[in-house]
């Protein structure tokens, strides 16, 4: 392939913070579609430095599981901003679109996620540019997309579409669930003697993410919607 033809296939970027690997898992399953389109799909991970917090937040699973997920409520609660390092694949020319993976903490957009969105670095990355929204969360979803969407029109995106995942069980249920998980690194059946779902990003969620992204590119870049991994033609015909 030419340079002049590979400078004109799209280029889109896969911007996303994530501790658990969930907000990166579904943006690997969007660019998957991206990729077999033909489209450059580069991943850029912002990483949390701040002083206050980094510590907690560079091991897995959590040392002291509830003071480690205390600790960010003050700052989350006042839409705080902390210190980020962002990877060079920002600055690394323009993007037809830019995907934004967002896990929720504390019924809002993470602190990594909001400091970037009002950095310099965001209104030169998104300025004129369409964007879309992958939220991860046990529950509230609506508020951490209300957030990005928001700083990201101020900084000049277009924002196009999202899609929201939440995890499976009840508020009660679904926390103890995630709490386990956070605290060991593993699924378990049950957490201080209550039987509890499996936590995170299901697997047919991660097809939906595929579905959503195939119609996505279609939109924004035209084309045919992508088949479906397991769709045979005779399943078409039917």
């Amino acid at each position: 392939m030419t340079d002049a033809a590979d400078r004109r296939r799209p280029r889109v970027l896969l911007l996303y913070y994530t501790y658990t690997g969930q907000s990166v898992k579904v943006l690997e399953a969007a660019g998957e579609v991206f990729r077999d389109r033909g489209f450059e799909a580069v991943k850029a991970q912002i990483e949390f430095t701040d002083p206050r917090y980094a510590e907690r937040f560079s091991r897995f699973p959590m040392r002291r599981v509830w003071p480690d997920m205390l600790s960010v409520l003050p700052a989350q609660t006042r839409r705080a901003t902390g210190q980020i390092r962002i990877p060079d694949a920002v600055h690394d020319g323009d993007y037809d679109l830019i995907c934004i993976g967002s896990p929720t903490w504390w019924s809002t957009a993470s602190m990594p996620i909001r400091s970037f969105l009002k950095s310099n670095e965001a209104r030169k990355l998104l300025a004129g540019k369409p964007f879309a929204v992958f939220v991860v969360c046990r529950r509230f979803w609506r508020e951490n997309l209300t957030a990005v969407r928001k700083l990201g029109e101020k900084q000049g995106g277009r924002y196009v579409d999202e899609i929201h995942f939440t995890y499976p069980g009840d508020q009660l249920r679904s926390m103890l669930s995630l709490t386990s998980y956070l605290g060991t690194g593993e699924y378990r059946d049950r957490y201080l003697g209550v039987r509890i779902p499996t936590t995170n990003v299901q697997p047919e969620q991660l097809d939906q993410t595929r579905k959503f992204a195939s119609a996505l590119a279609v939109r924004l870049f035209g084309g045919q919607p992508a088949r479906s991994r397991d769709e045979t033609p005779q399943a078409r015909e039917n």
